[in-house]
């Protein structure tokens, strides 16, 4: 499984549309060229660096990457890491997401991640 945080309001437009178009919360699959993933290990630093400031209701979207059918799951080093992270290049089929978490804040606006 892998992993990728939304806005509650994109994913209840994929669910009308049949497929998730957002690359992060903030810039879409068009601007980005790939939808951002994360691994379980990963998750918790993503929600820390990219959506503390989100005021927005977000879910945790848990992605079956067997389910992507044509759509290519790349793993792929951003400039400066050198870990992965699994890229999806090409609209999330809504199929494709097994799960759907909503997601929680400590009293600090920390997000509470649990895959």
């Amino acid at each position: 499984m892998i992993f990728h945080i939304a806005r509650r309001s994109a994913w209840d437009e994929a669910l009308d549309r049949g497929d998730y178009r957002q690359s992060t919360v903030d810039s879409t699959l068009d601007e980005e060229g790939f939808i951002h993933a994360s691994g379980a290990h990963q998750l918790q630093g993503v929600a820390d660096r990219y959506c503390q400031d989100v005021v927005d209701d977000l879910v945790l979207l848990v992605i079956d990457a067997d389910r992507l059918g044509e759509v290519e799951l790349r793993h792929e080093s951003p400039a400066g890491r050198d870990e992965t992270f699994p890229h999806i290049y090409g609209s999330l089929p809504v199929t494709a997401v097994a799960e759907v978490r909503p997601l929680e804040r400590q009293p600090d606006g920390r997000l509470v991640v649990d895959p």
